[in-house]
């Protein structure tokens, strides 16, 4: 983005320029075209192919109902949101979109009794006509649009006003890492004293006289102010001042620019706040892992029953003492939990605050708790701490209060380490399946760890939890980093 910057001609821009907002409409139209489109073809393929007569205003007006039932859900899942040029879906939302619509409209026409008068074979052309042209036409959209982007056509000719020439870089790189085609960044200004920069630089345009003169001059749509210690009598000097010409204004929160940490604007009402945490697998998303996670945690307590019996009276013949052991660890919410374990240590020798790690040979480990540990076996009673509510099968492991990594804990070791407990510990997790399993004797392993753990959180599905799982079985079989 920066080499290729250069200040613009000082004199009116007089040919046909866009916004990127004049997208939103395109996308509209284009999809009205392709209904229309589709129809025509499908009646045209059905009189050379079936050629039954049909009730043409009712097949027409059902078409118009699905489109407007299209649209609405597209609308409100602001399906047509500014093109960004990310990779984002070619096709495949607004075909999900267009199916739901379908079956809404089906839904009607059941309702009103109409499914006898209607043509299946006109249907059925439609409709397949209908996905294909929505699916290319997206194609053919995003090309036609990047083009008209490349000669300026359609975009936003964007200035930095900044307090420093370090302040503009950094705004142009957080820019550039948006990939918003669609903006063409000319440079920045400020007020002080300074010579063009060289070589890669972001332009140097001249002081805020210099950036008013561009904008009246009509070679500027947007100003963007980043100046976080900004006065706010210089700030409304400045939104007065630049009132005068035909440009968008807006400012870039002081956050934005200083937060260390990730983060995404949303909204209280029409109140934009900066989001630096969410409530994670929330509304239906938990519900659905919730009954994912009891109704596999059951079925694989039943069909590992026999495995826990013969585990447990193997356990009791080897060693005295209880067959399972208790430990508090962290669970949701970085409260206590009790977790339970098959036990694999001598009783006079186990460490219940976790402070100790296991070690491989570890000479507290009986012979038993050597194989239960190697295949996880020792773990199948948390099974028991799913269908209680404490754990899920799938989420960041569980770790002992008084874990240490080196000589330090746990918490006190990784950055961020906290945000873990977002979600319900689990059986098995991402860190796991990815080659984290066993000890972890330092803290670059540890932090990898959480870093997995927060990846899954913010990330979660349903299919994610399933690959999980199926992963651990096949680690199971070839991990060799558990002891």
């Amino acid at each position: 983005m920066h080499g290729q910057l250069s200040p613009p001609p000082r004199r009116s821009n007089n040919h046909l320029r866009f916004t990127s907002n004049v997208l939103r409409t395109l996308g509209v139209a284009n999809d009205v075209i392709c209904f229309a489109v589709a129809y025509l073809l499908a009646a045209i393929v059905y009189e050379f192919s079936i050629g039954y007569f049909y009730d043409g205003m009712l097949h027409r007006s059902t078409a118009i109902i699905l489109c407007i039932n299209y649209l609405l859900i597209r609308i409100s899942r602001d399906g047509y949101a500014v093109f960004k040029g990310q990779g984002e879906d070619v096709g495949g939302s607004a075909i999900a979109d267009f199916i739901l619509a379908t079956a809404l409209t089906t839904l009607v026409v059941v309702q009103l009794d109409m499914l006898d008068r209607f043509s299946r074979g006109l249907g059925l052309y439609f409709v397949a006509l209908a996905i294909v042209l929505l699916f290319l036409s997206r194609i053919a959209f995003r090309r036609i649009v990047s083009r008209l982007m490349d000669k300026g056509v359609i975009g936003q000719r964007v200035a930095i006003y900044a307090e420093s020439e370090t302040l503009a870089d950094k705004v142009a790189k957080l820019l550039e890492l948006e990939r918003l085609p669609h903006l063409r960044l000319v440079g920045y200004a400020d007020e002080r004293e300074q010579a063009q920069r060289g070589g890669d630089a972001l332009v140097y345009l001249g002081g805020f006289p210099e950036l008013l003169e561009l904008a009246r001059a009509g070679q500027l749509d947007q100003v963007i102010l980043a100046v976080p210690r900004i006065t706010q009598e210089r700030l409304d000097f400045i939104a007065e001042t630049l009132s005068s010409v035909s440009i968008d204004l807006c400012v870039m929160p002081r956050e934005t620019l200083e937060f260390t940490t990730s983060y995404r604007v949303s909204f209280l009402g029409s109140l934009p706040v900066f989001a630096v945490w969410q409530q994670p697998i929330r509304d239906i998303d938990g519900i659905m892992k919730e009954l994912l996670d009891y109704a596999l945690g059951l079925l694989a307590l039943l069909l590992l029953l026999p495995v826990l019996v013969l585990t447990a009276a193997a356990i009791r013949l080897e060693s005295k003492g209880p067959i399972f052991f208790r430990q508090k660890r962290f669970g949701f919410n970085n409260n206590e939990i009790e977790v339970l374990k098959f036990r694999s240590m001598y009783v006079d020798k186990q460490d219940v605050s976790g402070a100790q790690r296991t070690a491989k040979n570890d000479p507290r480990v009986t012979r038993v708790g050597r194989f239960i540990r190697r295949t996880s076996i020792d773990e199948l009673p948390q099974l028991i701490n799913v269908l209680k509510g404490d754990m899920s099968l799938v989420g960041p492991r569980p770790h002992a209060t008084m874990m240490r990594v080196g000589d330090k804990y746990y918490f006190d070791a990784v950055k961020g380490y906290a945000a873990r407990h977002r979600v319900k510990p689990g059986i098995t997790g991402l860190a796991q399946v990815r080659g984290l399993r066993g000890e972890i004797d330092t803290a670059e392993r540890a932090g990898k760890r959480v870093e997995y753990d927060i990846y899954y959180i913010e990330n979660w599905s349903p299919l994610l939890d399933i690959r999980i799982m199926i992963e651990t079985l096949v680690k199971i079989v070839w991990d060799k980093h558990a002891y």
